[in-house]
């Protein structure tokens, strides 16, 4: 049987799923022992990791792995360049915590308009404070920066909330279905910025991306505007937004993912109530868990058994895998 390493959580459906073509040696802390990790990728067919484990070249070579199951969509933390070099299959959870993570979004952006923890915080204390209504969604515009699988799912919920979508993504035509269908407005990058109400980012983190909302792209935002990340971190100048919150150029953000993460104490970003901040959990529901952890595990297996995978970024030359 194949030898499987599961480097960091997995639901226990997905273990199951690897446990029946494979020894699975399971271990959700084995991403901070570099040694320990390193000793068990040597005797691996298969590594199934989070956003953590770093999978990188030299982790990869000289050993017998055959596929990484990337329990996610981001890969900034596998060397996809040399999984290709070296042969070795990679497989993603497309699509599994989508839907997680558009309704973060929304949560983010109720979270600012109607403010409910500082109006229970306000009403526990006794008192019965009836002008903090906060304001509705409905007629906002939403601004989403990249429009995949993600941006999708938000755009159709936002939509039939009332809300103005506004989206800025270079890949799509304006015939798009979601512009023609769901009334969604492609816009340059720039215009999006200065009209939206709430800016969502939905990219993956590359040489291109990274510190793409840097000091001049945040202070062209609206001063009543929020920024929502619940992408990657490296996408936002957190220096540069910090010096715009200070300035007031900006009403508030709701980061789910950082440059650091967790970020170095004491954190600039912490104790302002226009902030929120979350541990990287927007696409970590029950659900999207569950989703993401079977959709991955099957790919393994496929994998593993010489089927074709069906989520794979990477393939194995020679075959279907």
């Amino acid at each position: 049987m194949a030898a499987i390493v599961v480097t960091e959580f997995l639901d226990p459906r997905g273990l199951d799923i690897l446990s029946q073509v494979g020894e699975v040696y399971y271990d959700p802390m084995l991403w901070r022992d570099a040694a320990a990790l390193s000793a068990r990728a040597r005797e691996a067919e298969a590594l199934v990791v989070r956003n953590q484990t770093q999978v990188t070249r030299s982790l990869m070579e000289n050993t017998p792995i055959r596929v990484v199951g990337r329990v996610g969509v981001g890969l900034d933390n596998v060397d996809v360049r040399a999984a290709k070099a070296l042969n070795v299959t990679v497989v993603v959870a497309r699509g599994g915590n989508a839907t997680a993570v558009a309704e973060y979004v929304l949560a983010a952006c109720f979270h600012f308009s109607r403010r409910l923890a500082l109006v229970d915080e306000v009403t526990q204390r006794g008192q019965w404070d009836r002008t903090l209504g906060g304001t509705e969604l409905q007629g906002k515009t939403l601004g989403i920066v990249g429009l995949g699988d993600i941006g999708q799912r938000l755009a159709i919920r936002a939509r039939a909330l009332g809300m103005r979508v506004v989206a800025h993504d270079p890949a799509l035509l304006p015939t798009h279905w979601t512009a023609l269908d769901f009334d969604v407005e492609l816009q340059p990058l720039d215009d999006l910025l200065t009209s939206a109400d709430f800016v969502s980012l939905h990219l993956p983190l590359t040489a291109a991306t990274r510190h793409l909302m840097n000091y001049d792209r945040l202070q062209r935002m609206k001063p009543t505007a929020y920024l929502i990340n619940a992408a990657r971190g490296g996408i936002v100048d957190e220096t540069a937004l910090a010096r715009v919150l200070r300035e007031g150029r900006l009403a508030g953000c709701a980061l789910d993912v950082r440059e650091e993460e967790p970020p170095a104490s004491p954190d600039p970003l912490a104790g302002d109530d226009r902030v929120l901040l979350t541990p990287h959990i927007a696409g970590l529901t029950t659900e999207a868990t569950r989703r993401t952890s079977v959709l991955v595990a099957e790919d393994v297996v496929r994998v593993l058994t010489g089927q074709e995978p069906r989520a794979a970024v990477v393939k194995r030359k020679g075959g279907k895998s």
